[in-house]
């Protein structure tokens, strides 16, 4: 299959940011979201995995970082104008719906700019202060007590207002709508918690996602999921395996920007080696677990590699 090339347009790959932490970190508000969405629509009718939905998908998680005013427009000019937000002391998440389908995209708070701090402190001071708590699952096996706890901030929230819960299913009332969940980092762990919960989700697509829960849980999801991992993310390494799995099928971003079905060699003890090996090169560039979580590199990857075709 050629590359998705536009009349007059002769390359529609996107520039990677430059390697700079200050420059790959949320929220990205000088991009254009989108971009070029009316010519690639969301495949809302498909029904099986599609990189152009992994691409809105992998948007709307880095849009989750954003101010609300900004997400309003960026989702109204993609088609999307109905926009609801939902906050909670240590989770957002935004629900945008049109006619034909439903996205919502959760982002943790943890990892948002704070004064004097970066994203990816933010991201650090979470890693070094990560519960390895499980809690039974309504779904059965066990799955991770902070995931759980953060969720449901906003799922039935206290006080009596609306919470996300009510309202999507408000949306997929009719039986015509179905919701999409995504997320990157900490909010990619909420979206699969949340598809779990929810009877109305035909896939999930998360970014740099950490695990969930035990195999139980993960096993007894009765939702794809599609877990993208790139390069040397650190994030997807966590919590360290002990009782944690991941769900769904992982899709693995190279350093040529190749999405594969897993890592290139497998996950033996014999191809970890080697990666180790390859990591350990004085040419690998310092920081690069910490760059490759970037949410824009998933997006900007994502594009590429569909446009390539």
């Amino acid at each position: 299959m050629g590359s998705r090339i536009l009349p007059g347009v002769t390359d529609m790959r996107k520039p990677l940011p430059p390697v700079d932490l200050a420059t790959a970190a949320p929220p990205n508000e000088g991009r254009k979201y989108f971009e070029l969405c009316a010519d690639h629509p969301f495949l809302h009718s498909s029904g099986a995995f599609e990189l152009v939905n992994a691409w809105w998908l992998a948007e709307a998680a880095l849009l989750a970082y954003a101010d609300e005013d900004f997400v309003g427009t960026c989702f109204g000019e993609a088609g999307l104008p109905e926009v609801r937000f939902f906050h909670g002391e240590s989770t957002q998440c935004h629900v945008a719906h049109n006619d034909d389908f439903i996205l919502a995209a959760f982002s943790g708070s943890d990892m948002r700019e704070r004064e004097g701090n970066s994203v990816f402190d933010a991201l650090a001071d979470w890693m070094v202060n990560l519960s390895f708590d499980t809690v039974p699952s309504e779904r059965g096996g066990r799955v991770h007590r902070g995931f759980v706890e953060a969720l449901d901030e906003v799922w039935v929230p206290r006080g009596g207002d609306e919470g996300l819960e009510a309202y999507l299913d408000g949306l997929c009332e009719d039986g015509r709508r179905r919701v999409w969940f995504t997320g990157h980092s900490l909010g990619g762990a909420l979206a699969t918690v949340a598809a779990g919960r929810h009877g109305h989700a035909p896939e999930v697509y998360t970014f740099g996602a950490p695990r969930v829960g035990d195999r139980d849980y993960v096993e007894g999801l009765d939702v794809p999921v599609y877990r993208f991992v790139n390069g040397r993310d650190l994030v997807p390494k966590l919590p360290v395996r002990g009782p944690y799995r991941h769900a769904g099928v992982e899709k693995y971003i190279d350093e040529e920007g190749n999405i594969h079905d897993g890592k290139p060699g497998g996950d033996g003890w014999r191809a970890k080696g080697e990666r180790f090996v390859r990591r350990l090169h004085p040419s690998r560039p310092s920081g690069r677990a910490l760059r490759d979580h970037a949410p824009i590199l998933y997006a900007v990857h994502i594009w590429n590699a569909y446009v390539r075709g």
